[in-house]
């Protein structure tokens, strides 16, 4: 695997069977020949898999499953939906901030970096961890839904009592990876401003998760981000 492409041990412990494969060796070579191409591919190297090293497969309590990453100049940053602090959030995060108002009464925050729930156990995944600038769902049929697929089945198959947060049809397409007999699969509209208000908007998950992780005698996930004061 290429050097720039660290995985935290637990994870690697979990997909070094994937790393060696035909497949995962081509994804690699496609990537290294999109960097000879001087294409502009994002997030930025370093964050390709930022989800997996700020959550850690143990700590693993939540996953909220996105498409591809962002493909604005310095929105992404390896973890779904989620952008760094200097910047504003995009729509579909808005939304989910909405709904968790409406949820938790928790205000909206100024700035749309959802470390914080990674850090806390929240996997934020997306089914293509890269996309050229500018062309959504560019890095599809490449291999990486291969690799996040075996994540999904990893986590189904090796945790117990996971929510695992599905919105819109492509998310929820994922529900069949997943063991539901020891897991909790929510289901609701993308957050899209195109479907949001179809049933993202009142769908309450956040509480649910909560409530269910209790139920668990597991900690809740803090829903909070901290205000940086950059877009109040």
């Amino acid at each position: 695997m290429e050097n720039w492409l660290k995985i935290h041990d637990s994870w690697h412990e979990i997909l070094k069977s994937q790393l060696d494969l035909p497949y995962f060796i081509d994804l690699m070579r496609f990537l290294n020949e999109q960097k000879t191409q001087s294409k502009i591919v994002f997030p930025p190297e370093k964050y390709i898999f930022n989800a997996f090293n700020v959550t850690p497969f143990e700590k693993i309590k939540v996953v909220i499953l996105g498409q591809d990453p962002y493909h604005g100049f310095g929105q992404a940053h390896g973890l779904s939906f989620s952008v760094p602090n200097s910047v504003k959030s995009p729509p579909s995060l808005q939304n989910i901030f909405k709904e968790i108002m409406a949820d938790l009464g928790i205000p909206i925050p100024n700035n749309g970096n959802l470390t914080n729930w990674a850090n806390q156990g929240v996997f934020l995944l997306n089914s293509f961890l890269t996309v050229e600038s500018n062309l959504p769902a560019s890095h599809q049929n490449i291999g990486w839904e291969q690799f996040t697929d075996f994540c999904i089945s990893a986590i189904s198959k090796q945790k117990e009592n996971v929510v695992f947060l599905l919105w819109g049809k492509f998310a929820q397409e994922k529900a069949k990876l997943i063991d539901t007999s020891k897991h909790l699969v929510l289901l609701a509209p993308h957050p899209s401003p195109f479907s949001a208000h179809t049933g993202f908007i009142g769908c309450k998950h956040f509480s649910k998760t909560n409530n269910y992780l209790i139920s668990k005698k597991k900690e809740p996930i803090d829903w909070k981000i901290k205000d940086d004061g950059l877009f109040g």
